[in-house]
């Protein structure tokens, strides 16, 4: 019963856009996380399904029931693999489901489908995107998993040379195009029973969120941080690109998902991870355990609106969203910035599943602004799907361009480690560019649009920061002008 209680409330909290359904799941500590956020997801992405099913048999008015509860029963009960509970409940649904089964088995008919799945909406993005799996080096090969599910019955098509190989049916996968050790299924294919997905083998990754870690491809033997590390996917793909050698201290304040991510690091036989359970932004990066700390991985939180399944469909408070995001942006920020200050940072890899700006391309230029010693990385000049101009350098990832979950990465360099090149503010655009100044009291404000939505607080708060940065680097290299100066004076 606690199952289904904890899934209603977080389903209507999403509705009540008190924050992104994965940051729900995990903040209710329920015992069994995986079986909470898959119940959750499934039971959203039928969401119409069942709330057409529900209206037509009045099963509100019938069972007693709110529409949250109501739509988490009914899919257990129809659609998923039957109800977890006893009591009073599974009693009352279990008298309405002749009814409700008759419902369904109509719905089909009259949309002329045979499979649950063909209910979906007509061009659901969760219909869309293939299942992809990275392929854990650290136990396996490529090759060896290839060779592996060719023997149970799944038909290998060799690599994909184009986005659209990338649409499969039946048993065929493939290798992707852009990413080594990610295969690619058609989609719902199911590996969280099957004997590569327990042994640790494969993780079940989405591809574009596989970017992160293949973009900052730490050597073996470095010393690397990720910053904001549960529920650890990409903390097992550094340490598998690093070959376990090295450290790689991994950060996060929530302690329920780092026990998970313990767990599924245990499980991917990842040993060069030193976990922590703090908060990112009070680690000293003067501490002399990170001293030889290089590459930095950051996937702060975010609102989540880029993941498919987590998606809210509900109508948003324009108000509420515009603060959401803007304190999502101040936070990330912060974070950026506290990434800077690690004394022997080569590169860092910023990233959110987030289809946001202000959480993206807004925050990675403010934080340029306000660190002239770090660049934009240019990368995967094939990747199909750009950062908005005039940040082009980074990466988007879409449901519809890169058959992905939204995604954003962007990789910072320092300059003074880059070879032949000068130090200069690495943002090849004005400040007045990146930074717009206030409308005059007579001056139109633009409508907000979904990819670029209200976020003139988002704006103001990184404005300032941005402002009181440039002072305090200012006064700086005053001082030791005037420190060169003096130093001069006594040398003659």
């Amino acid at each position: 019963m606690a199952l289904y209680v904890t899934a209603a409330e977080i389903l209507e909290k999403a509705e009540r856009k008190q924050g992104a359904l994965k940051t729900l799941v995990y903040d209710s500590k329920f015992p069994n996380i995986k079986q909470l956020f898959a119940l959750v997801c499934e039971t959203q992405k039928f969401s119409s399904v069942l709330q057409e099913i529900i209206e037509s048999t009045k099963l509100l008015k019938l069972a007693k029931l709110k529409m949250p509860l109501a739509k988490v029963l009914l899919y257990d009960l129809l659609i998923g693999q039957g109800l977890k509970c006893g009591g009073a409940w599974k009693a009352n649904m279990m008298k309405h489901r002749p009814r409700l089964q008759a419902e369904l088995a109509r719905m089909k008919v009259r949309r002329k489908v045979s499979r649950n799945e063909d209910l979906l909406p007509a061009g659901s993005p969760a219909d869309q995107l293939p299942r992809y799996v990275r392929v854990n080096t650290l136990k396996t090969t490529v090759r060896d998993t290839v060779d592996y599910l060719k023997r149970e019955g799944f038909s290998y098509l060799g690599q994909a040379v184009r986005l659209d190989n990338l649409t499969l049916k039946n048993k065929d996968f493939l290798l992707d195009l852009h990413l080594p050790e990610v295969l690619a299924f058609p989609p719902n294919t199911d590996f969280h029973d099957h004997f590569l997905y327990k042994a640790g083998h494969i993780i079940l990754q989405d591809k574009a969120s596989c970017l992160p870690a293949h973009l900052l491809h730490p050597p073996p033997g470095s010393h690397v941080i990720d910053a904001c590390a549960a529920p650890g996917n990409k903390t097992s793909h550094l340490a598998a690109i690093m070959k376990n050698r090295g450290r790689l201290f991994a950060f996060d304040l929530d302690g329920k998902r780092l026990s998970t991510m313990s767990t599924l690091l245990l499980r991917a036989g990842v040993s060069c991870h030193q976990l922590a359970n703090r908060d990112f932004l009070t680690v000293d990066p003067d501490d002399p355990q990170y001293k030889d700390v290089e590459y930095i991985l950051l996937d702060p939180s975010c609102s989540g609106s880029g993941m498919v399944c987590l998606r809210d469909r509900s109508p948003a408070d324009q108000e509420e969203e515009k603060a959401r995001l803007a304190a999502l942006a101040s936070f990330q920020l912060r974070c950026l910035n506290h990434s800077l200050r690690f004394p022997r940072l080569k590169r860092l890899v910023y990233s959110t599943c987030s289809i946001h700006s202000q959480e993206n391309e807004e925050v990675v230029a403010a934080c340029l602004q306000q660190n002239p010693d770090f660049r934009l990385v240019p990368l995967l000049a094939q990747w199909p799907e750009r950062g908005l101009e005039p940040l082009s350098q980074c990466l988007r990832a879409s449901t519809t361009k890169t058959l992905t979950h939204g995604f954003f990465v962007a990789m910072l360099e320092k300059v003074s480690d880059c070879r032949g090149i000068k130090k200069k503010p690495a943002v090849p655009v004005s400040e007045a560019e990146l930074v717009p100044p206030a409308p005059s009291s007579d001056a139109k404000i633009p409508e907000a649009t979904e990819e670029n939505s209200d976020g003139s607080d988002a704006e103001e708060m990184l404005t300032s920061a941005v402002g009181e940065i440039n002072d305090s680097s200012n006064k700086k290299r005053k001082r030791k002008r005037k420190r060169k100066k003096k130093k001069a004076t006594k040398a003659e």
